[in-house]
């Protein structure tokens, strides 16, 4: 289906409506599915229209369409009346099946067609049966053959008709069966590339190479049309399972290591549709799925970089297999991404993933990963930044080393600033991590006290007056007035309120706790806390909330601080 007025300003939705309205053979129930796609291949030509570099080679489809018909000349066309002629020669020897095969293709490329192809019960049946017979004995052959079913397999409505003939089956043979073949071209060229090296037969070597380049992209066309095939019936999650247990993602493991783009789209296409059960995402585990797919980020090809940077997102809720990416350098190679804009959303989910890792969080401190993101953050336009973003940078800061790199030059300035103008809960997290690192970092939220209490008396977004209290809680720097704080704002009335049974949720309340042990470390302060019954307060939260551990253990810190000056200790 060509759609030549698709543009950016297109109506998604009604250009599917028209596709489903024209074409019977996609059933309405499949309306999401179209829009699913039509607003994928919107997005690609915005990316082609703003100059940014997209895949060099075209998709599989239009690859194909290209590459002719095996065993046909250019100007040869099909007729659909000849179809009885197609099928006679089905009975003849090999290049007669590559040629009867080849125009049979060429009809079914047509959707117009399908239908009267389907309705000749004689076709699809000897189709099978030269598949079944002699797909070993020509690649073009089981080619031609097997693309005529990728054609009714990109239509649901005929996959009960593939089930029947049993292709998919077949195609699991023929995947096992090619893989096998390749295995061994390559051990023959390697005991012949041996016998070079030993300045023997060199001549037969460098034959023996030009014939197995000559036969790998022959096989890669054949294994793109199977492992296409095969991806379409799998939308049957019954069919998927089948395929499972006849080990499909053993077969799929075997291919990463080619090197034709299209090819390797599919099979990490197939591999991530796969990854989201468990079962499968350990056999990849077990096959060494991280070492296999790292030397192809980055890729030239985007569409390749693309579905392998996603395949990785699936892996990476895996904490071995997030270390295993780690080991693998793909750290560094992730943060080089992210300036990719059609890259830039999964890369930074992958990272976010890697930095819930205590372990790892120190990696990103030797790539440009801090200066990219406070960069990101700080000039993203409008109120809201992109959750992915300020997720990454939350975990980043917990790392005193980051946190000490955030705050270079003026980053925690700007970074406080942004976080008031909208009054972004996600950014003051970010800053409450970097405020619990000992040292100089601390010291730099000394100017913003002021706007942090005046946020907590006068800003009504819970999340926001919980990080900010969060941060004042941190701040324990020496020589700080911590008095002032609570009289010049009046946050000991603040304090009270929040203490109250059912004033406040358990989590404002907790860093309510936490301010109290940080500034009764000073004796005015104590004094003060006293003189407002504090500590009575404190003692009868402790009685009412001896189930949550949290607050019972911030409630006995409280005193413990408390016992060194004599207003409190009394």
């Amino acid at each position: 289906i060509r759609l030549k007025s698709l543009n950016s300003t297109s109506n998604i939705q009604a250009v599917a409506q028209q596709i489903v309205a024209k074409c019977n053979l996609i059933h309405p129930s499949k309306i999401p599915e179209v829009e699913q796609l039509l607003y994928y291949l919107q997005k690609r030509k915005d990316t082609g229209t703003n100059s940014v570099k997209t895949s060099q080679s075209s998709s599989l489809q239009d690859q194909l369409d290209s590459a002719g018909f095996e065993g046909l000349n250019p100007d040869e066309v099909a007729n659909l009346n000849n179809l009885d002629e197609y099928i006679e020669s089905l009975y003849e020897d090999i290049p007669e099946k590559v040629r009867g095969t080849a125009f049979i293709l060429q009809l079914a490329r047509n959707p117009d067609n399908m239908e009267e192809i389907v309705q000749n019960e004689t076709v699809l049946g000897a189709l099978a049966r030269v598949l079944r017979e002699d797909s070993k004995k020509s690649t073009e052959l089981a080619t031609n053959i097997v693309y005529t079913f990728f054609c009714f397999s990109s239509f649901s409505d005929f996959h009960g008709i593939i089930s029947h003939h049993k292709i998919g089956a077949m195609c699991m043979q023929i995947l096992d069966h090619e893989i096998r073949r390749y295995d061994t071209w390559q051990e023959e060229l390697e005991q012949k590339n041996k016998a070079d090296i030993l300045f023997i037969l060199q001549k037969d070597y460098e034959k023996s190479y030009k014939k197995f380049v000559n036969l790998s992209k022959k096989q890669d066309q054949l294994l793109r049309v199977t492992v296409y095939l095969l991806l379409n019936l799998s939308e049957d999650t019954k069919v998927e399972a089948k395929m499972i247990n006849k080990k499909i993602v053993y077969l799929l493991m075997k291919i990463l290591n080619r090197d034709n783009s299209d090819l390797l789209i599919l099979v990490v296409s197939f591999l991530k549709k796969l990854s989201i059960f468990v079962e499968n995402k350990n056999e990849m585990a077990e096959t060494e799925i991280i070492e296999k797919i790292s030397h192809l980020i980055p890729n030239q090809n985007e569409d390749l970089l693309n579905i392998t940077l996603r395949l990785l997102l699936n892996l990476s809720f895996d904490t071995e297999l997030r270390s295993k990416a780690v080991k693998n350098g793909l750290v560094p190679k992730l943060v080089a991404l992210i300036d990719n804009e059609i890259q830039c959303i999964v890369v930074l989910c992958i990272l976010y993933h890697i930095s819930m890792d205590d372990r790892y969080k120190s990696m990103f401190t030797y790539t440009d990963c801090i200066p990219l993101i406070m960069k990101m953050l700080l000039e993203t336009k409008g109120e809201r930044l992109p959750l992915e973003l300020v997720a990454l940078a939350v975990n980043l800061a917990a790392n005193k080393r980051n946190a000490q790199l955030i705050c270079e030059g003026s980053g925690l300035r700007l970074l406080m600033k942004r976080a008031f103008k909208f009054k972004d809960p996600l950014l003051l997290k970010m800053a409450r991590n970097i405020s619990q690192h000992d040292g100089p970092t601390k010291q730099q939220f000394v100017p913003f006290i002021a706007d942090l209490a005046n946020a907590i008396k006068t800003f009504s977004d819970e999340e926001f007056v919980v990080e900010a209290v969060g941060i004042l809680g941190n701040i324990a720097v020496r020589g700080l007035d911590y008095a002032q704080l609570l009289t010049k704002y009046d946050m000991l009335s603040y304090i009270k309120s929040k203490l109250q049974p059912g004033s406040a949720e358990d989590d404002l309340v907790l860093e309510v706790i936490i301010l109290i042990g940080t500034v009764c470390a000073d004796d005015s302060c104590a004094a003060l806390l006293a003189e407002e019954d504090v500590p009575q307060i404190l003692i009868d939260l402790l009685n009412a909330k001896q189930e949550d551990d949290e607050v019972v253990l911030q409630i006995v810190y409280v005193f413990y601080q408390m016992v060194f000056h004599k207003a409190t200790r009394e």
